[in-house]
């Protein structure tokens, strides 16, 4: 059968804004009029106040009212006329009091407001006029001594007035009580209000975060008094779309007189045109018993010595307060489901004509009601068994919307992790904790909340499943602890070796309540899993430090928990050390950061990829930035640029070979601006996660470099490669064909298949303007065989960049270009430098690309000699900077050029690889003042010419304070002097004068 299934899908979960709109009505102020003693005898059987207080927190309801007492009748007018007041409660012991006189005294001063009684005794209730309910009173109560009473006439009140809005807002339920005995609707409503509140705590224990809680309360079921046959038959006709259900006494008033059957003319009236919906027939008369048969309604006694309990089992019964019960026709009882998780988990196995019972009688629904899941609850109410072609496809409707509505219900919320609740396909962004989520977390959650709110942006993109990994947050406060606990903070000092942190740390035990946690997540989490560090100031857009922290990455398919809980226990805790890191602890120095007091939370993020043969990959992983440093052709700073790899994004952020282009032009890309340098640009390796390698306790270092060509034969290189032909010398967008292939991203760069860079500019455009500023977006994608089957697009994390906004003025002549020493057209940052004493650069003509690593060994002893002597200096080498690609630049890291004033990458011959702008280590030593310049000394980038230079001769004619294998260090009479125009990127160095 085809059933719509947005037929009966309103915004009610998916939009706080109803939430708040629902119980606008509340009763905040009370005034109470009573004799001294009634108010003595109030506060004796507990005070009034206390009771209503410690009542509401009880029931985790918001603001308890405050209740002001008066013990005569022209304290209390006074009073009304001066305060605002939302009740009057008046208990009828005062002398000279005349009820009726002064409840229309009281609504001459406010028509509306409530006027209740309130009285110790039945006796005194027949003693009143007959006129006095209704015209000036608003309603009569018996108490006896039971505080629940005040809360039930209070939430009463509240209910008639919120009803309207709340059922036409919120598809709110109804619970309609017909009973005209005070004594008896004082004892019923509390209890009604008790099982209600009841079953709302007991889903609040689940419930997805504050904010949802207490939207949850404001959704619960409202109940409305009726006192006889006409008041209930108008609430019935008013509110039967919205009923939950009716419970009625059997004897009251109808057409003026007492009918000792009214109830079961309403009940059977109800029954007859609104089958499904549970009825109650409560009567003294046990005689009413087979009457009820044959509405059918269910029947309570009066006088049972259980009363309260008869009704708490119709509660749970009836109504689904309670387990949902899988019975067979016969009544058997099969099993049992304590929430929605349960009931999704266990359908499965449950007989076709169990399923085929409840569903006819609406037990799914009723179920769903009792926990105020109105959509799918009136989307299951709508179909029967008969609409589909067999038991089976009833089972899978039922089972696909409960899934369908528990993750519309997660959508966009990070939730509180519960080991009993947890399942990781429902609730996608989980925390352990309560402390902070950490730089990474707290983008990742932003950008999640953000796109449940956003759904145009996957309307846009159909093709593409828009989203974010999986994912677990361990928050700082954990961290915290765990240092604290385990006498970790001495770690903190400079002196450590990295091995001494890691060994200090793997020593180190973990809380047992989180190994629990732990645990319970491993037990349904059956994918690749990277375990990652959210520092507190990680990403910030004024000190980033991005990829300074470790991450491992898990294949997490191992057959025993244990072994797999114990990969996951040293991951986190490896995380942990980084902290205390050289590196970390130098970058922490240089950006005014003590590292003592720097905190960590922990992701654990599924890792986006699928399988091939033994390894686990994505086709694609990439970063955008919203800004490009280094625009080329016609390409403008604020187009954006994007770098595309094969395989894990190690490639990318480590400043690996990539693909660079601006998302908006994807067609322009100068590496690829003739054939060989297609050839000679081209990736031709990629990190795959091996996931058949059995960790052993001490190794996470778990990826493989690949080939390209090793991976010839796998999914995403013929998506992703086309092929040389030698023959004519040129590149064919198609990997079918003979010869060698080249990953050229042509199906989706120049065909648009799928629309990645189109997407990617929505996202960036979409990203600076939720942060008010430039971000930088790292994501991967997921390609399929199956054309029907959806792209998918993982937000990996964003992060602002740091970009200086209101640069002040800085002038570079023409004369300072043509007489300085250096010059460069794509320069970060802003302002003037004049505090470099120093140069230290790779000498050209002895620089070999397979020597950077010992060129970094020579960088790192310089640099600790010029800290020491307080010496600033500029470095200058060829390539990127930090890349771990060490054909591609020197793979220096933080520690080895803390000293740096600024540094120069030269884009030349030796090493002619584009700029490293898509890197952690250009990401994050810019932000730090570390000026980052570009001298393009091959001058043939697109059209473009460049008229950058650095002046070799002059440099080279200068004698030598110290000289390596590689390097040559110059010690300058006078600084430089370094002037950066950041409006136009330009940059020049002079000597001081």
């Amino acid at each position: 059968m085809n059933i719509e299934n947005n037929k009966y899908i309103s915004e009610f979960h998916a939009r706080s804004e109803v939430f708040r709109k629902l119980m606008a009505y509340e009763i905040k102020e009370i005034l109470l009029i009573a004799s001294l003693y009634d108010m003595y005898n109030m506060e004796e059987s507990g005070s009034l106040t206390s009771k209503i207080v410690n009542e509401y927190n009880g029931m985790n309801l918001s603001h308890p009212p405050s209740v002001s007492g008066v013990s005569s009748v022209e304290e209390a007018l006074s009073l009304l006329r001066q305060k605002e007041f939302d009740m009057v409660l008046i208990v009828p012991h005062l002398e000279e009091l005349d009820l009726f006189s002064l409840g229309k005294k009281i609504k001459e001063i406010k028509k509306d407001l409530p006027v209740i009684i309130i009285s110790p005794s039945i006796r005194e209730i027949y003693a009143l006029p007959e006129n006095v309910l209704g015209e000036c009173i608003d309603n009569i109560y018996i108490w006896s001594g039971n505080s629940d009473l005040f809360i039930a006439l209070i939430k009463n009140a509240e209910d008639h007035l919120n009803v309207d809005q709340d059922t036409k807002l919120g598809n709110t339920r109804v619970l309609i009580l017909v009973e005209d005995s005070p004594d008896y609707y004082s004892f019923f409503l509390p209890i009604i209000y008790k099982e209600i509140v009841t079953q709302t705590q007991a889903l609040l224990k689940i419930s997805l975060n504050d904010n949802l809680k207490l939207l949850t309360m404001r959704a619960r079921p409202k109940v409305l008094l009726a006192r006889n046959y006409e008041e209930a038959i108008e609430l019935y006709e008013k509110y039967r779309s919205f009923l939950l259900c009716v419970i009625s006494d059997t004897r009251f008033p109808r057409n003026g007189e007492t009918d000792p059957e009214a109830g079961i003319a309403l009940l059977s009236k109800i029954k007859n045109e609104n089958r499904n919906v549970p009825l109650l027939l409560i009567s003294s008369e046990s005689e009413n018993r087979e009457k009820s048969d044959t509405i059918p309604a269910v029947f309570i006694d009066k006088n049972s010595s259980t009363l309260s309990r008869d009704m708490h089992e119709f509660f749970q019964t009836h109504l689904g307060f309670g387990d949902f019960v899988f019975c067979l026709p016969d009544k058997q009882e099969i099993d049992r489901a304590e929430n929605l998780l349960q009931l999704g988990a266990k359908l499965p196995k449950i007989p076709k004509e169990s399923i085929a019972y409840h569903a006819d009688r609406d037990h799914f629904s009723n179920w769903l009601m009792a926990r105020f899941e109105i959509d799918l609850a009136l989307k299951f109410r709508a179909v029967k068994s008969s609409d589909f072609n067999c038991a089976d496809e009833l089972r899978q409707f039922i089972l696909s919307n409960i899934n369908e509505l528990r993750k519309k219900r997660q959508k966009g919320i990070v939730s509180k992790f519960n080991r009993d609740h947890f399942d990781p396909n429902i609730r996608e962004f989980v925390k352990i904790g309560q402390g902070s989520l950490g730089g990474k977390g707290r983008g990742l959650a932003f950008v999640f909340g953000l796109l449940s709110k956003h759904e145009e942006l996957q309307n846009k993109n159909s093709s593409i499943n828009i989203k974010i990994p999986r994912t677990m947050v361990i928050c700082t406060d954990i961290f915290d602890d765990f240092v604290a606990m385990n006498n970790l903070q001495g770690f903190s000092k400079l002196g450590f070796t990295d091995d001494e942190v890691k060994e200090g740390f793997l020593n180190a035990q973990l809380p047992e309540w989180l190994i629990k946690d732990l645990e319970a997540y491993l037990a349904q989490v059956d994918y690749p899993l990277a375990v990652r560090s959210s520092n507190h100031l990680e990403d910030a857009s004024f000190s980033p430090s991005a990829g300074l922290y470790k991450t491992y990455k898990l294949p997490n398919n191992h057959a025993s928990l244990s072994v797999r809980l114990d990969h996951m226990i040293e991951a986190i805790k490896l995380v942990y050390a980084s902290v205390f890191s050289e590196d970390a602890k130098l970058f922490s120095l240089n950006g005014s950061n003590q590292p003592f007091t720097t905190s960590m939370a922990v992701i654990v993020q599924e890792i986006a990829g699928d399988h091939y043969g033994d390894y686990f990959y994505p086709a694609i992983s990439g970063v955008a930035q919203s800004y490009n440093f280094y625009p080329f052709s016609r390409i403008k700073p604020e187009d954006g640029v994007a770098h595309f790899a094969l395989g894990l994004g190690k490639t990318v952020v480590e400043g690996g070979k990539s693909l660079r282009f601006s998302p908006k032009y994807p067609n322009i890309i100068p590496e690829f601006s003739s054939v060989e340098n297609i050839l000679q640009n081209t990736q031709n390796s990629f990190y795959a996660l091996k996931i058949n390698n059995n960790l052993n306790a001490h190794q996470h270092l778990n990826l493989e470099k690949r080939t390209v060509n090793d991976a010839n034969n796998e999914f995403p290189v013929q998506t992703l490669a086309s092929t040389y032909v030698l023959g004519e010398n040129r590149i064919r967008d198609t990997w079918d064909m003979p010869g060698p292939k080249v990953l050229t991203f042509a199906r989706i760069l120049k065909y648009n298949m799928p629309p990645i860079s189109g997407l990617l500019t929505e996202l960036l455009a979409f990203g600076s303007k939720s942060f008010g500023t430039p971000v930088e977006i790292e994501f991967s994608v997921n390609l399929y065989p199956d054309q029907d089957r959806k792209t998918d697009f993982f937000f990996l994390q964003i992060r602002p960049m740091a970009i200086e906004e209101n640069q002040f003025k800085i002038d570079i002549t023409q004369q300072e270009i043509d007489h300085g020493f250096c010059f460069s057209s794509h320069a970060l940052g802003n302002g003037i430098n004049d505090k470099m004493t120093d140069i230290v650069y790779v000498k050209p003509r002895d620089f070999k690309p397979e020597a950077t690593v010992q060129i970094a060994e020579e960088i790192n002893r310089l640099n600790s000699q010029l800290i020491q002597q307080k010496r600033s200096y500029l470095l200058v080498g060829p390539g990127r900077w930090g890349s771990s690609d060490r054909y591609l630049g020197i793979p220096v890291k933080w520690r080895n050029i803390s000293g740096a004033g600024a540094i120069i990458e030269l884009r030349n011959e030796s090493i002619n690889a584009d700029p490293s702008q898509g890197s952690h280590f250009f990401h994050n030593i810019t932000p730090l003042g570390v000026h980052y310049i570009t001298v393009d000394e091959i001058r043939k980038e697109s059209s473009t010419i460049s008229n950058d230079y650095f002046d070799w001769e002059w440099i080279e004619s200068l004698s030598a304070a110290s000289e390596t294998t590689f390097l040559r260090h110059i010690q300058l009479e006078k600084p430089l002097m370094m002037k950066i125009n950041g409006r136009n990127s330009q940059c020049v160095m002079t000597m001081k004068k």
